[in-house]
């Protein structure tokens, strides 16, 4: 057993609930070494590990013969831990967990922590992520941190001195990167769309994939746009440097961005690192109502896996594969609704494989009820159902579903609206 092996079975007890940061958040030389190691830390009482989405590839299916998964999220490579029928599905809103974990309800006893090098004041940041983990930290047994030179120093939320840890480690990785497929047609149309419903001075929340990245790019003939968000990825830091992102006309933390975690590369690290005009909190104050029904005209952009005709959303399980999570659209939406000049957006290409994504019948559960959809946007157009009644919602949305799927949708409208106990013009 390695050394670093032999301090951790003397910090983790079997049967222990361990945390750690989530995409590149994770602190990999931790992580491994828990996983390479499981049946000494467990000794028989297996362990328990909350999972979020995946940056890297250290969890997988056959770690169960010690470990027990459970988590609000499948993304990433721990899709492969829901295939295998290992992940046991927390579905829940992300905003629910901090008041979870403090109730005892959600049980930590270890956290791993990826942090940045100390300040000149001898504070570790938490770099890249605040999240659910300052709520973890308050409850944790035990705390060890791995220091990674890579990692930035971020102003906002919880800093800790060498005293809070019981172990802390060097590095031996670099930062894991939020990899991201450059945007095809479809998402670019999608993004356009987006960009022409948001006005100059709007607050962004992003949601997580190359969508949003699609949307960041497509912002850049913007002014004075501000940042309220879960995630932050690189076009953030794009915006920002080419004087778009300014926060200047924000409501609520004027001249500050605001971001629960970077999900990016080194140009986010870079940009983040030391960054006054950045700030990261942890998920009670990003996806706060109140706070959010007060930013001046948010634009909350999410997206989706399918939409149904009457609104309902389903962001969670694709082709029978839970691949996403219940997540905070549904607080962000919210918030938009609420926030003066809001833009609640679900966005989704068309197709997917060449079925439609626009469907009659949700084939998963339902994330967001209809009851909270605002925009729906495709390739193909803008879907506004606020305030609209149930016939309205199917002809837009048959409206901006792909061509050659709308006639079948059609024939498909009467029967959905029926079983609403609502009518429906075919003409």
């Amino acid at each position: 057993m390695s050394a670093l092996a032999d301090r951790l079975r003397q910090l983790i007890r079997p049967g222990d609930t361990l945390w750690w940061g989530q995409t590149t958040a994770e602190p990999l030389t931790l992580t491994r070494a828990v996983t390479a190691h499981r049946h000494a830390l467990a000794q028989g009482a297996r362990l328990r590990v909350f999972v979020g989405i995946a940056a890297s590839d250290t969890l997988a299916p056959e770690q169960a013969d010690a470990i027990d998964f459970f988590g609000y999220a499948a993304g990433g490579a721990h899709r492969r831990l829901a295939d295998a029928g290992v992940l046991d599905i927390l579905p829940c809103h992300y905003s629910h967990l901090p008041g979870l974990i403090r109730a005892g309800v959600l049980p930590v006893d270890v956290v791993l922590l990826q942090v940045s090098p100390p300040d000149e004041q001898g504070r570790y940041s938490l770099g890249l992520a605040q999240e659910y983990l300052p709520a973890a930290l308050e409850k944790a047994r035990v705390v060890i941190a791995e220091v990674n030179p890579g990692i930035p120093w971020t102003h906002g939320g919880v800093h800790l001195r060498t005293g809070d840890f019981a172990l802390c480690i060097d590095a031996e990785h670099p930062p894991l990167e939020q990899s991201r497929s450059a945007p095809g047609p479809a998402e670019q149309a999608i993004a356009r769309h987006i960009a022409a419903l948001v006005e100059d001075g709007a607050t962004l929340q992003l949601g997580v994939g190359n969508l949003p990245e699609a949307v960041l790019a497509a912002l850049h003939g913007h002014r004075d746009l501000g940042l309220h968000s879960g995630a932050v990825g690189d076009g953030i830091a794009r915006l920002a440097e080419a004087g778009v992102l300014t926060n200047a006309k924000k409501s609520v933390d004027a001249g500050v961005g605001v971001g629960g975690i970077l999900m990016g590369s080194e140009c986010l690290r870079r940009w983040a690192h030391r960054n006054q005009q950045l700030a990261l909190r942890g998920t009670e104050y990003t996806h706060d109502p109140e706070v959010l029904a007060a930013s001046h005209k948010l634009a909350a952009i999410n997206a989706a896996i399918e939409v149904d005709l009457t609104g309902q959303i389903n962001a969670e399980v694709a082709a029978g594969c839970y691949v996403g999570a219940v997540g905070g659209a549904v607080d962000f939406l919210r918030g938009a609704a609420r926030s003066k000049g809001g833009l609640p957006i679900v966005a989704l290409p068309a197709t997917a494989k060449g079925a439609s994504r626009i469907v009659a019948r949700l084939s998963g559960p339902v994330s967001t009820p209809r009851s909270d959809a605002g925009l729906i946007v495709t390739e193909h157009g803008v879907a506004d159902l606020r305030g609209q009644p149930l016939s309205r919602r199917v002809r837009r949305l048959i409206d901006i579903a792909a061509p050659e799927h709308r006639e079948d949708l059609e024939r498909q409208a009467y029967e959905t609206l029926r079983r609403c106990g609502a009518a429906f013009n075919q003409k």
